[in-house]
């Protein structure tokens, strides 16, 4: 398949694929005499583990480092449960983030209310 092709079959765009190609998202293409990649059918379907891993809420790295767990066979979900409860902890802190830059604008909106807005006195 060439570039073109995975990038639509996979839902990317073809500087996705290259990106993760330089990344090690995907092994190094195959390279025709007129330099064009050629990739297999596989190619699509490691596209589309690779971006749901991230939707889950793994970074690029760690997307990388559990693809090659994943590739080197010993990849199981007890092996691999660690990756999904890091994800949990930091969405809970982000969560927890949010809630105190929440509550403290929302403090700000009834100082302001109440005629007594710090930002601009």
């Amino acid at each position: 398949m060439k570039i073109g092709e995975v990038a639509r079959e996979a839902g990317v765009s073809v500087d996705t694929v290259r990106f993760y190609e330089r990344r090690g998202v995907l092994p190094a293409a195959e390279r025709r005499p007129s330099g064009y990649r050629i990739f297999d059918a596989a190619t699509v379907e490691r596209i589309r583990m690779a971006k749901g891993l991230q939707e889950l809420g793994l970074t690029l790295d760690e997307v990388v480092d559990a693809l090659a767990a994943h590739d080197a066979g010993g990849a199981t979900c007890d092996s691999e449960r660690w990756r999904l409860e890091a994800v949990v902890e930091r969405i809970d802190a982000k969560m927890a983030e949010l809630a105190r830059a929440r509550r403290a604008a929302l403090q700000s909106l009834q100082d302001c209310h109440a005629g007594r807005c710090r930002f601009l006195s």
